[in-house]
């Protein structure tokens, strides 16, 4: 039984932190545009081209 004074506070202090992490990315945004987001995946996009200057061949 006195493991339960260790487990209730870490598990509601894990709780308590995941959360307070929902709470964070609901206020900046990270769910405003699912629909984009799923469309943009499928896009095929080219490969971005490698910049002369950072090739670095010896």
């Amino acid at each position: 039984m006195n493991v339960l004074v260790i487990l209730i506070p870490v598990s509601v202090a894990l709780g308590a932190l995941g959360l307070a992490a929902c709470i964070w990315t609901l206020r900046h945004g990270q769910y405003d545009d699912l629909d984009g987001d799923a469309a943009r995946i499928l896009l095929d996009k080219p490969a971005p081209e490698a910049d002369p200057e950072d090739s670095s061949d010896a």
